[in-house]
């Protein structure tokens, strides 16, 4: 079953910050998975209002989210983050 994660970025370090944007898509691409939305423009609904930057990325299933997050591609890539984000990521199955 399809899987989303869906991440809360407040970036701290814009410069150090691009670097890691660079390589996050290979790590992505390599299980399987794709950007659905990657910090666009967002209006809070309801709620207080969200200023973090919001990326969702769709995987073929929980298994190859996981396998992204735990990739050496992208360990290397949180490594290039550290200093220059918090984060909060969520892996979640669709309906």
């Amino acid at each position: 079953m399809t899987a989303y994660v869906i991440t809360r970025v407040d970036v701290t370090d814009p410069d150090q910050y691009e670097k890691y944007k660079a390589l996050s898509p290979a790590a992505v691409a390599e299980s399987g998975g794709r950007f659905i939305v990657r910090g666009g423009e967002s209006v809070t609904l309801e709620g207080p209002e969200e200023t973090r930057r919001l990326v969702v990325l769709e995987f073929p299933d929980v298994d190859s989210a996981t396998a992204f997050y735990d990739s050496e591609k992208y360990r290397h890539a949180r490594d290039v983050r550290a200093g220059a984000a918090e984060f909060q990521m969520v892996v979640v199955e669709g309906v």
